[in-house]
């Protein structure tokens, strides 16, 4: 929906609060986020992206590992109704959608959900969503490098028939000495990221477009071994089945957002970084639903059980031949390479925006005239992701990107509600339709999904709260922006 009108715009004040509660509360205006957007220590970042370009780092960040080995734990759990499985997914993605469509329209900045979180609920909740958001890209990127690791070994078992020893394939506690592979994909991610902006996104738009590729090469194939009686009963474990599917599916759709963290980097945020969002999520169900249907029609869903049921295994068995499940494996290499690729370079946006604010150190802000690129930045996340994908099993954390992931989106529907009551008459590119119905559903279903991951899961991510506190506390707290702007500052931005 669009939304021509426009108010004058009802400015909060920035003073700085020396008090504990209002240290807590202080929040940044919408007007002082955009006009300080793109700047950083040293220089600022260029604005070179397209709403396709946009459109495929969602894409990047979100179709990757999930639908190449999901099927396996989806299947037996839905049945054939797998596919309206991850329609109900896809519809539980669409309300947080919604809610990151309208805000990235409204406030086109590089710190996503950090940043309508600190315009909205203030600096501490803006602290826990960005250091949530720190927990989702860091740990991700490490657990997406490991699985790349797994595919290269697949693709050189089919083609050359040799795999990379153990002890440079698996981290120190899973028996190796270096899992080297995750360690080279996050190198050559950094390297493609230090080369600008542009450059990276290039990068990513070929890998995508052999992604989709490589699933359109499925369907192709797998179609050949449909058979309509493995429909015959559509949803044999019922309603149960398909909704247990559907919440354990909704993972498959996370990094829709990787977009928003561009919105500093776009030739138009306001117009394309709502568009780029709902794009990549229709185009990511329409695939997930073809393949997924393809696939229950060429092996009947009892057959998923317990066996070795990926999309090569699928192909190699309707084709007779191993050579297509091996092109596969190398689109999944490629595939699973671009999400490292644009998971990494939202990371870095995330801690620029953070950095600029103040509330993680300056180096984080830094950015090269050269390339327009937070190059230091760049360079420190890609090393800690590498070593943490080459020397620690991660085993259950990586359930904590989930979580981390959901109660960012969570508060990306909350904020919406808020900017609706507290700025009604801001200007807005993109409304979620049907006032605050579809926020609240959103919001509903993040804190669903997230009561349904496991104890462990929320021990690591309570001892990863605690940890961030600490950290906000001892730091963050007394070096915010907000906390040490001269006077002068505030009150010129305030009369803005």
């Amino acid at each position: 929906m669009l939304d021509h009108g426009a108010a004058p715009p009802v400015v909060e004040s920035t003073t700085p609060k020396t008090s504990a509660l209002g240290a807590l509360t202080r929040r940044k205006p919408v007007e002082r986020l955009v006009m300080e957007g793109g700047q950083g220590e040293g220089g600022s970042l260029r604005r070179s992206l397209s709403m396709w370009q946009l459109t495929m780092i969602s894409i990047g960040a979100t179709l990757g590992t999930g639908i190449f080995v999901v099927l396996g734990d989806a299947v037996p759990q839905a049945g054939p109704a797998v596919t309206l499985a991850f329609v109900i997914a896809g519809l539980t993605a669409l309300f947080s959608a919604l809610s990151y469509a309208e805000l990235a329209g409204t406030i086109p900045v590089a710190g996503s959900s950090y940043s309508y979180a600190y315009a909205t609920m203030g600096e501490l909740v803006a602290w826990v969503c960005g250091w949530c958001l720190v927990l989702e890209y860091g740990v991700s990127v490490a657990a997406v490098a490991v699985g790349w690791g797994e595919y290269v070994n697949e693709l050189l078992d089919g083609t050359i028939g040799v795999t990379i020893p153990d002890a440079l394939s698996s981290a120190p506690g899973e028996g190796g000495i270096i899992n080297l592979p995750a360690l080279i994909v996050v190198l050559l991610a950094m390297v493609f990221l230090l080369g600008g902006a542009k450059e990276s996104a290039r990068a990513n738009t070929i890998m995508v477009v052999v992604k989709i590729a490589a699933l359109v090469l499925f369907c192709t194939i797998g179609f050949m071994g449909f058979k309509s009686g493995n429909y015959s009963d559509f949803m044999p474990l019922g309603m149960a089945g398909v909704s247990a599917a559907g919440a354990s599916l909704f993972f498959s759709y996370i990094g829709f957002d990787a977009a928003s963290t561009a919105g500093e980097e776009a030739k138009n945020p306001q117009r394309d970084l709502p568009r780029a969002i709902m794009l990549s999520l229709i185009i990511v169900t329409a695939l997930y639903v073809l393949v997924a249907a393809v696939a229950v029609g060429a092996w009947n869903w009892k057959d998923f059980e317990g066996s070795e049921a990926s999309l090569a295994a699928i192909m190699n068995d309707v084709s007779g031949q191993a050579f297509w499940g091996t092109l596969l494996a190398a689109g999944a290499v490629i595939s699973i390479a671009s999400v490292v690729l644009t998971v990494l370079y939202g990371q870095t946006r995330v801690l620029f925006a953070m950095s600029r604010d103040g509330l993680v150190p300056k180096v984080f802000g830094k950015v090269s005239p050269k390339t327009g690129t937070p190059r230091v930045n760049t360079v420190i996340v890609s090393v800690f992701c590498g070593v943490l994908a080459a020397a620690i099993p991660l085993g259950e954390l990586v359930d904590a990107t989930s979580i981390g992931t959901l109660f960012a989106f969570a508060l990306v529907n909350i904020a919406v509600v808020i900017l609706r009551k507290t700025r009604p008459d801001m200007k807005r590119t993109f409304r979620v339709p049907l006032g605050w119905l579809f926020p609240v559903l959103g919001f509903g279903f993040c804190v669903y999904n997230m009561l349904s991951l496991g104890a462990t899961t929320w021990t690591v991510f309570g001892c990863w709260m605690a940890a961030g506190l600490v950290f906000y506390f001892l730091y963050g707290m007394r070096r915010s922006r907000l906390a040490t702007a001269a006077p002068a500052e505030s009150a010129a931005s305030t009369e803005k």
